[in-house]
């Protein structure tokens, strides 16, 4: 999952969405130099990641889509069930998609300070081009894939993501809607082992 699914499933402590936010930026036992809220945000991530990864309906999504992109197909389905996420949002959350964003984009300004320096550049991005409500909609959806198919080392191809995406439709999202209740209830069952000091 990506951005907005991640915050989405952190629940309500700031800390804990600061850790997840930065997970990925914190490589191997860097966790060790954070405590509390955040250490148990960067295990969620990973947890949410491995889940993810490992559940038979994401990996039929990214089997639709290797034949085309290959080994940047997870990557791609990630983004597609974020769009999914916010184009179907009143299904998940009483709060609208507008105020949510608002207020994650606000706790995480505040605790910038704080954040691992890739984090720290990722941030304005994010903010600038309002990521978590833009996933709503195929044209900055596009844009996101504009932008990582530029940022990749080879040819990933994911500037057609977008188009993929549209001739699949119906496809992708009956894969998101089967899997999204599977991972909420991973999700919560993982941060209420971590709330009480179990392991994952």
């Amino acid at each position: 999952m990506n951005f907005l699914a991640h915050a989405f499933l952190s629940g309500d402590d700031p800390q804990i969405l600061i850790g997840n936010f930065v997970a990925d930026s914190i490589k191997g036992k860097m966790f060790e130099q954070y405590n509390g809220g955040i250490r148990t945000g960067v295990f969620l991530h990973r947890a949410i990641d491995t889940y993810t990864d490992q559940h038979e309906v994401v990996r039929g999504s990214v089997a639709r889509l290797q034949p085309v992109f290959f080994k940047f197909s997870p990557v791609i389905v990630d983004i597609y069930f974020d769009h999914f996420l916010a184009v179907n949002w009143e299904d998940y959350s009483s709060t609208e998609l507008s105020a949510f964003s608002a207020g994650i984009y606000k706790t995480l300004i505040k605790n910038f300070s704080s954040l691992p320096p890739r984090s720290k550049r990722i941030l304005p991005w994010m903010i600038a081009q309002n990521w978590l409500t833009g996933y709503a909609n195929l044209y900055d959806l596009q844009r996101v894939f504009n932008g990582m198919s530029q940022r990749t080392r080879f040819d990933s191809g994911m500037e057609h993501a977008v188009e993929f995406l549209k001739y699949n439709y119906q496809d992708f999202e009956q894969d998101f809607r089967l899997f999204f209740p599977d991972l909420e209830r991973e999700s919560a069952q993982v941060l209420e082992r971590l709330k009480n000091g179990s392991n994952i």
